[in-house]
């Protein structure tokens, strides 16, 4: 049994917050809530289950914020969300076949790879530009994102729409919008089974929830009116501050 302490609620709460803002522009919000989950003492399949929860209720605020300016396809893409499912399930199956042991010292690896990526990846515009892949072709590519989500899931949002400019020759916004939905898929899918396992943390998730719904409602609202801004610098800031805790507990004490 995790003894949870109020200030660890009020504190997943703010992380939750400051995630859904940052996951309804741009993704990565998983950069902050699971080295803050993981922070707390929380094992890592136990917080990246409980994460999967309160960011399934985030996604879906942003999602329907989204689909109300029919920014998103969701007829073109079913196939797309159907690939993204079975493989975020699989994901979530090979996550809970590794150690905690071996999980505690490569999720700081893993997150410090993501906040890279985001620091360096190109900037993008809401203009639109060539496709290089049809839907079809890049259903794989979204299955291998899904499946990353299942198994470990931070930035996986940014995968989404850095993929969906480059490959599908989407604007950041219109981009943004389709990542929702795939991003609900994944993270419903992993649910499903992290919950079946009895691995989430279901209080603790239901209240971080209450936030992420807060600050995906603030950050659809203000990608939607004032189209996309990068928040890269806050981003890996505190990614990088709460990773540097877990490498110094994993790595040097």
């Amino acid at each position: 049994m995790i003894a949870l302490t109020p200030d660890i609620y009020a504190a997943m709460t703010v992380a939750a917050v400051a995630a859904g803002f940052i996951d309804a522009i741009a993704g990565g919000g998983g950069l902050i809530t699971v080295p803050a989950l993981l922070a707390a003492g929380i094992p890592p399949v136990a917080a990246i289950a409980t994460n999967k929860l309160q960011s399934t209720f985030g996604v879906a605020m942003a999602c329907y914020r989204y689909a109300r300016t029919g920014l998103i396809d969701f007829r073109g893409y079913a196939g797309t969300v159907v690939v993204i499912f079975v493989a975020a399930l699989l994901g979530a199956l090979a996550l809970q076949a590794v150690p905690n042991a071996v999980l505690g010292r490569v999720m700081p690896v893993m997150i410090v790879a993501v906040v890279a990526y985001v620091l360096l990846s190109p900037r993008m515009t809401d203009a639109d530009s060539h496709e290089r892949l049809g839907r079809t072709g890049y259903a794989p590519v979204a299955g291998a994102i899904g499946f990353y989500d299942g198994f470990f899931g931070p930035g996986a949002g940014s995968f989404f729409s850095t993929t969906l400019v480059a490959l599908r020759g989407m604007g950041l916004t219109r981009a943004s919008a389709n990542t929702k939905l795939f991003n609900f898929t994944s993270n419903l899918a992993a649910l499903i089974l992290f919950a079946a396992s009895g691995h989430v943390l279901v209080l603790l998730g239901l209240v971080m929830a209450v936030g992420a719904m807060t600050g995906a409602w603030i950050g659809s609202h203000v990608a939607i009116r004032f189209g996309a801004r990068v928040i890269r610098p806050l981003l890996v800031v505190i990614s990088l501050v709460l990773t540097g805790k877990l490498v110094w507990e994993n790595f040097l004490l």
